[in-house]
């Protein structure tokens, strides 16, 4: 993983609203993190607004902003889930979908206007959003004897290694988790420890300072 462990989303649901010559663009903001939530969003949104005409998205998902998808829902090409998706990346923003709910007026507003209605219904949710700041933590699970408690519990207390789940004996295990750009600082001086192994639990996003 990259040095940088940190990425911004959003702490909960807000929403906008953006109005042009009688059409009502509502826009929503949503904190994801897999494509099975999005579905369910989406579908739940279909329902409560089954009147409207489109249901535009965009979604950006993963720390590194590797998976992505715009949809125009019957809108000319390009002109909805393009414009929302920009400003979900204009916002550095992941882990969140955009969904702009539009209620036609009877006016159309051309290529132009479309772009302009759905990038500022976008934006209006994103700046009622309370923006976070997520770090990715990285768990593992140590293996020691228990000669060497004092050679762990050294590097747990230099580091700042969080430490969940433990159990001491002749033979002990530790389950500890720590920022991901610190690991290969971490487990380099894991491993000099005689009789330790270790494997990676997995990594999670833990909230950071907004």
């Amino acid at each position: 993983m990259a040095a940088d462990d940190t990425f911004r989303s959003v702490r909960s649901e807000a929403s906008g609203l953006y109005k042009e010559k009688g059409s009502r663009f509502i826009s929503i903001i949503y904190p994801v993190s897999s494509e099975a939530e999005i579905k369910e969003i989406l579908e739940n949104v279909r329902k409560e607004y089954h009147d409207a005409r489109h249901h535009c998205y965009a979604y950006i998902l993963g720390a590194n902003q590797e998976a992505w998808r715009a949809n125009d829902d019957g809108e000319p090409s390009g002109t909805a889930g393009k414009p929302i998706l920009g400003q979900i990346r204009s916002a550095g923003l992941t882990n969140v979908i955009i969904v702009v709910i539009r209620y036609f007026g009877g006016t159309l507003l051309g290529v132009s206007g479309l772009i302009n209605a759905y990038r500022t219904a976008a934006a209006s949710a994103i700046s009622n959003a309370e923006i976070m700041v997520n770090i990715i933590h990285e768990t593992v699970e140590l293996y020691f004897p228990y000669t060497a408690m004092n050679d762990v519990m050294k590097i747990i207390k230099e580091e700042n290694i969080i430490q969940s789940q433990h159990s001491f004996d002749l033979q002990c295990n530790m389950t500890i988790s720590f920022r991901s750009s610190a690991r290969e600082r971490i487990t380099s001086r894991l491993e000099r420890i005689e009789g330790l192994t270790y494997k990676t639990a997995g990594s999670a996003p833990v909230p950071g300072q907004d």
